[in-house]
């Protein structure tokens, strides 16, 4: 009888090492009798527990713990009933015949990669859109505001929230040193200490652009927009106490709820509302449009409905898919365009130089990050250039542009160059119109009252354990948002402050007896 050889198909299932080589021995390392010792030319596995010992890349210095789907973007063509191409050129948005597909990922901003996700904090929502002119990153958070407004106070701002450097302890003392030195945080902090700092799952929480970016039409006439997902599903935030009683059972439920959301077929959706504003300073207005620490209200600029996302695929692998993909918020298509905005310009060299840093320069070639478009380009070599096809469309021998003797060609520009015109003397100052304390004083009686209730809560129990300086700074800035605002931390902390001792007293005792005693094996 003659014996069968292997096919190809049926090595498919061959457990093999990543030289190919089919693993006759996945149990045991070579040694010296059974009992070892090793010896030094065990190529298996030393190459296996080589590859084990590098499989994480770093985690992100921010927005670490993160879900992510795939779907897609259709566009409705129109805002307020007129064909949406008076504003963009891009065509994510002027053809709307076709469903863009899209990845998106979810994540929390401060803590790390393996923190609950019920803890309060921004919650990251960055678009890569793979379009017909190539990817749109549209990065941002769930809440429409930031924290600061100047880029170069972002490490500073990350480090005070970040656990202490010397304990490792989270201390919220920092954080609110910070903040009573930086009066222009007190609006974000008003979202994220009310019950929108804590989203109940990520199928449930808006999604922003934050900052104010342009569109461009063919004629390289721009207008001022922002971004606004709304989920079809309707919002929902967590109050304190039941995110505590949550992150007592699991510390993965907003990951959970979304993979099995889409496994059971009940697809999320949000839909896209764009504010438009007229380019320009906006003398008129009592806080400058491109400051990130502002909202623009509804009442003042409408919000339309432009287009839907749709989520209907899980990742078939986390970090190839989640972990690896790598947004940035330069990454912009034909008809859409940067304002000046500090920090939006500022995130965007920080956003591509730190995926450079934590996934290698040549990131873009990664599956769930490269263009669905051809691309073409003379940018070359780095570590893991793992192209095939340099020579595809060009003279292989021509890595420079212009050549009269082959290479690529410059494109075509499918409208006018959007020109803004920029003059004034070169500066380091803060903006003319910071309007600190308004809006987040508005924000404050924009509160439903259970919420208000929550965010006085959630405020006296952070600063019940700041140094007295820190709590005078920020009762006397919680005033000047709102009255109400301010006396009622105040008296909060009081009360708390009465019972201090007491509370510590406690405390301790509580540590002293916590855990059942064990005997020695």
């Amino acid at each position: 009888m003659i014996e069968k050889k292997n096919t190809q198909n049926d090595r498919k299932e061959i457990l093999t090492t990543q030289q190919g080589h089919p693993v006759t021995d996945n149990q045991n390392v070579r040694t010296i009798g059974n009992r070892g010792a090793m010896t030094l030319e065990n190529y298996d596995f030393l190459e296996k527990i080589s590859h084990f010992d590098r499989e994480k890349i770093p985690e992100r210095i921010v927005h670490a713990r993160g879900a992510g789907a795939h779907g897609y973007f259709q566009s409705y063509g129109t805002v307020n009933g007129e064909s949406i191409s008076k504003y963009t050129r891009a065509k994510v948005f002027t053809n709307t015949s076709v469903k863009t597909p899209v990845f998106v990922r979810f994540s929390t901003v401060v803590h790390g990669n393996h923190s609950p996700e019920t803890l309060r904090d921004p919650r990251g929502f960055a678009v890569k859109f793979y379009t017909e002119d190539g990817n749109w990153d549209l990065v941002g958070n769930n809440l429409k505001i930031f924290f600061i407004r100047d880029p170069l106070k972002f490490p500073d701002m990350i480090h005070a929230f970040r656990p202490d450097p010397v304990t490792n302890v989270q201390n919220l003392e920092r954080m609110f040193d910070f903040i009573s030195m930086s009066p222009e945080a007190l609006h974000m902090v008003t979202f994220v200490f009310s019950p929108w700092g804590i989203p109940a799952t990520y199928r449930h929480m808006q999604g922003s652009g934050v900052h104010t970016y342009k569109w461009v039409n063919e004629e390289g006439k721009a207008v001022l927009v922002k971004y606004h997902w709304e989920p079809v599903q309707g919002i929902k935030n967590l109050t304190q106490e039941e995110a505590n009683e949550i992150q007592g059972e699991t510390f993965n439920h907003a990951t959970e709820d979304l993979y099995y959301s889409i496994e059971n077929g009940d697809y999320p959706e949000w839909e896209l509302y764009v504010q438009i504003m007229e380019d320009g300073e906006h003398p008129e207005l009592d806080y400058d449009p491109l400051d990130p620490t502002k909202l623009w209200y509804k009442e003042d600029y409408p919000w339309h409905k432009v287009g839907k996302m749709v989520l209907n695929k899980n990742p078939h692998n986390y970090h190839a898919e989640v972990e690896q993909s790598a947004f940035g918020t330069g990454v912009l298509v034909d008809g859409l365009d940067f304002s000046d905005d500090k920090l939006l310009q500022g995130r965007t060299y920080s956003y591509s130089d730190t995926q450079r840093y934590r996934v290698g320069p040549n990131y873009l070639q990664l599956p769930i990050n490269r263009p669905h478009t051809n691309v073409a380009t003379n940018q070359e070599g780095g570590q893991m250039d793992f192209r095939q096809d340099y020579h595809t469309d060009k003279n292989p021998h021509i890595n420079y542009e212009p050549s009269l003797t082959g290479g690529l060609k410059e494109a075509k520009n499918p409208g006018k160059e959007h020109q803004p015109y920029v003059e004034g003397h070169l500066q380091r100052q803060a903006i003319s119109r910071e309007n600190n304390f308004g809006q987040a004083g508005e924000t404050y009686r924009r509160l439903a009252d259970w919420e208000k209730d929550e965010l006085i809560r959630n405020l006296v129990s952070a600063l019940s354990g700041c140094h007295k300086d820190i709590q005078t700074k920020m009762i006397e800035m919680f005033y000047q948002c709102d009255k109400d605002y301010g006396m009622r931390v105040e008296e909060g902390l009081k009360q708390v402050m009465q019972g201090d001792s007491q509370a510590i007293h406690k405390t301790n005792n509580q540590r002293e007896n916590i855990g059942h005693v064990s005997d020695p094996y």
